[in-house]
Order: C-alpha cells, then sequence, then structure tokens
C-alpha cells in the first residue's frame, strides 16, 4: 500500500492497532523530547505525560530521562552521592 500523504498512514495505523498506537505514538515522543531550555517544572511535565502511556520500565525510563536532560543539570546528578533510584527522585 503507498500513500501519499502522512496523515492517511497514521488513521490507518491507527485504525489497525488502536491501543498499540497510542503506546507507539508516546514512546516516539520519548525518543525527540529534549530539555532543551525548557523549565525543569516543565520538561518533567512533558516527560511524565509521554512516559504514561509507553508501558516503559521505570528503571528504562529513569534513564531515558536523565539522557534527555539539560547537560549541566545531568552532570550535577552524576557528581551527587545519591543517585535518583526513581522518577519522583
Amino acid at each position: 500500500m503507498e500513500y501519499t500523504i502522512v496523515k492517511e498512514f497514521l488513521i490507518d495505523l491507527k485504525k489497525e492497532f488502536g491501543k498499540e498506537y497510542n503506546k507507539i505514538i508516546k514512546v516516539a515522543e520519548l525518543q525527540k523530547i529534549e530539555q532543551e531550555n525548557r523549565t525543569m517544572e516543565k520538561f518533567i511535565q512533558e516527560f511524565r505525560r509521554a512516559a504514561r502511556e509507553s508501558e516503559y520500565k521505570e528503571r528504562l525510563l529513569i534513564e531515558k530521562f536523565k539522557r534527555r536532560m539539560n547537560r549541566v543539570i545531568q552532570r550535577k546528578l552524576i557528581e551527587t552521592e545519591k543517585p535518583s533510584r526513581s522518577l519522583n527522585q
């Protein structure tokens, strides 16, 4: 099947996979989300929204979260004595 419009493809994908479609979309959002110049609070909100339906395990979410945050904050987390063991921390 060939699609000339991405929207048509996404509609068919959603029809075919239903709930799995939402999971696929959320996983894709997690792959591309970056903190950039957002505040940490805003970044956390967006990350949690995408993570909610991705069905990723907590440990994997923590690793993805750390990789997507601002590099300066990443370094500070690495230097802490007690590393985060959950997203809430």
